[in-house]
Formats: structure tokens, sequence, C-alpha cells
């Protein structure tokens, strides 16, 4: 089992980015997904889920922001980021639950002038 993520880097406050995560190991398209971040010094943080069948949960920090998706057919989740914050520069993994469960190496994103 495992979970790849991709996508990050540095962007400036207001700009985007989208997020990648490649699973492998397990039955992809019956599981739900999960969006976790953690920031220096700072408790992991539940960002999104979504379901097998495509409908999402956002936490409330989010407010439209963010947009989860994901293709069974390449065992791939996104998350798209826009109108990224200086607060946003975290790591960002994707897992398996929202405590950050099978969750792969991360891929780091700063958001900075």
């Amino acid at each position: 089992v495992q979970l790849m993520e991709s996508g990050g880097g540095l962007v400036q406050p207001g700009g985007s980015l989208r997020l990648s995560c490649l699973a492998s190991g397990f039955r992809f398209s019956i599981n739900a997904m999960t969006w976790v971040r953690q920031a220096p010094g700072k408790a992991l943080e539940w960002i999104s889920d979504i379901t097998s069948g495509g409908t999402a949960l956002y936490a409330d920090f989010v407010k439209g922001r963010f947009t989860i998706s994901r293709d069974n057919a390449k065992n791939t989740v996104y998350l798209q980021l826009n109108s990224l914050k200086t607060e946003d520069t975290a790591m960002y993994y994707c897992a398996h639950n929202r405590m950050g469960g099978g969750r792969g190496q991360g891929t780091q994103v700063t958001v900075s002038s």
C-alpha cells in the first residue's frame, strides 16, 4: 500500500497549486481518500475527504478555496488549492483517514511573497 504526493512548491499569496496523490497496492476506486496537512510545530490538520463515489467534505477553514477530486482510472486523488494564504504553508499529505493513517511522504507547499 503506497501513497505518493506531488505538486507542491513555492507560490505567492493569492496563487494556486494542484496537488496529486498516486495510490497503489489497494483497490483505490472503492476507498474514500483524505487530504491532511501539517505546519511546522503544529498538529496534523484535516483538510478534505472524498468518498468512492466522489462526494466531498471540507474543513471549515477551506471556505471554498480548495477542491478535492479523484480519477479512479488513474488511481489518483487531487487537491486544487486556490487563493492561497501564508497560513496555508505546510506539508500536505494524502491519507486513508483524517488521522493521517497510511499517508505518504508529503509534498511541501510554501506560500510567501
